[in-house]
């Protein structure tokens, strides 16, 4: 019998059927929508007079450029209001679920999914977003698309996609005290580049994952397209099922028994090959911080920038205002913002409160607080984390994409630098002329404290 790959495994379920030496048309299980990249593609289905084929496939979201403060009232940025009036029409005309602005579920589209229940283990799912390999977490096939394939899943359901390769990272051993997983993912980019996965579907393997919680997962699968891979993926186990158990859309009883004995078949068979490898020591990683305009150029946070001879790394460093063989340590920094699709669950603002808990922000610093969703926001209160956050003075904001990204009004200025838990750190990402140094939620709150960049390993209990 063929070893398969859990990738194999869940690809090969959902092929519909072959195109003659050409494509394969796969099966989409779930496809997310939101105000940025949906409008398009409705407009096209319009136009060819092509109903939607399954409206109750689709689960759509306000997140990308949402206000995060007053979301009650009306919205002032004209393009914001008329992309979000476009998806509320959108969705009414064509029977799609909508969790727009004052909706119990709203929140980052990548955030609601999971803690809903909707995503699940041996799913497809898609989105009109590159960061849906957030998915992956759960043992799913998940990947972004572009604006005409949206409007080909919202007419068949399918997509047109050659199968890509397999690549597993493995990462096995002992992570050291205050090593999250976004260093973990962080400190992978950085040693195999950022084109290593074009082409690849990832499985992330090894005790680090199975040992790490569901939102440490999700964080992880979500920078799988920062490596250039077309997404991530980790075997289910039962920590998923566990985490799947219980939540609005997942299954129950019977049922739930059923699929759980299904999704046991998935993880990847002993012997299984894949096209690429590469394992890695937990004990190698420490508190990683990004020093360029790319997620790739990372390092450990008491390293040095590495010296090298190449016009774009030049370029890049000039931009950031760095120089070669250069510390990060002591640098001062005027924003922090801790949100984003990678970094804004629960789990993550526990870290952050626990350690900020009776310390007061430095006086200089912007230090923002954007819960991923709504039900994240309330979980905050419940806990008691809003007080804690309030104390120490950093500013607690309404769920959405906010700063990650800068389509609203959350924007860092030029010139200043930002310690940010979200996924790029492109030129002007989170603003005009911003500079954006990425790290896990703790790096970023002891950040906040300091208002300088500190080695965080020296200052953990």
């Amino acid at each position: 019998m063929d070893k398969k790959t859990l990738f194999d495994k869940v690809w090969d379920s959902h092929v519909v059927t072959n195109v003659p030496n050409g494509p394969q048309v796969l099966y989409i299980d779930k496809h997310l929508i939101h105000e940025v990249t949906s409008p398009q593609a409705f407009a096209e289905l319009e136009e060819r007079n092509i109903p939607v084929f399954r409206p109750n496939q689709i689960v759509a979201t306000a997140d990308h450029n949402v206000a995060t403060i007053n979301q009650h009232l009306p919205i002032v940025d004209d393009l914001a209001r008329n992309q979000i009036e476009m998806l509320t029409k959108n969705c009414a005309k064509n029977g799609v679920e909508l969790y727009g602005l004052g909706h119990e579920y709203q929140g980052i589209v990548h955030v609601i999914a999971p803690e809903l229940g909707i995503t699940q283990p041996g799913m497809t799912i898609v989105c009109g977003d590159s960061h849906t390999s957030t998915h992956g977490a759960f043992g799913t096939i998940a990947f972004g698309i572009g604006t005409s394939q949206v409007a080909q899943v919202f007419a068949s359901q399918c997509l047109l996609l050659e199968k890509p390769k397999s690549l597993r990272v493995k990462v096995n051993g002992k992570l050291a005290k205050g090593v999250l997983a976004k260093d973990v993912i962080l400190y992978i980019i950085s040693k195999i580049g950022t084109n290593s996965g074009t082409g690849y579907f990832c499985e992330y393997a090894g005790n680090v994952f199975e040992e790490m919680s569901m939102e440490g997962r999700m964080t992880v699968c979500n920078m799988s397209i920062e490596m250039g891979a077309r997404g991530g993926m980790i075997a289910p186990d039962d920590t998923t099922y566990e985490y799947v158990k219980g939540k609005k859309f997942a299954p129950q009883g019977a049922e739930l028994e059923a699929k759980i004995a299904y999704w046991k078949t998935l993880p990847t068979d002993e012997g299984a090959v894949f096209d690429k490898e590469y394992d890695f020591d937990a004990a190698d990683i420490a508190p990683m911080l990004t020093y360029g305009t790319n997620p790739g150029m990372g390092i450990k946070i008491n390293g040095t920038i590495p010296v090298l001879n190449d016009v774009s790394f030049e370029k890049s460093l000039e931009y950031m205002g760095f120089e070669q063989g250069e510390q990060l340590l002591n640098k001062p920094i005027n924003y922090v913002f801790i949100g984003s699709c990678t970094n804004s669950r629960i789990e993550d603002f526990r870290v952050v409160a626990k350690y900020i808990k009776g310390k007061q922000k430095a006086k200089n610093v912007v230090a923002l607080i954007v819960p991923g969703s709504q039900q994240v926001a309330k979980q905050i209160h419940a806990e008691g984390l809003t007080s804690i956050f309030e104390a120490a003075g950093f500013e607690i904001r309404q769920p959405g994409c906010s700063a990650c990204l800068a389509m609203n009004d959350d924007k860092v200025p030029a010139g200043e630098y930002c310690v940010s838990t979200s996924n790029r750190n492109f030129e002007g990402r989170q603003g005009q002329g911003s500079r954006t140094l990425l790290a896990s939620p703790l790096v970023a709150a002891a950040t906040a404290i300091e208002g300088k960049i500190i080695d965080i390993t020296l200052h953990l209990n």
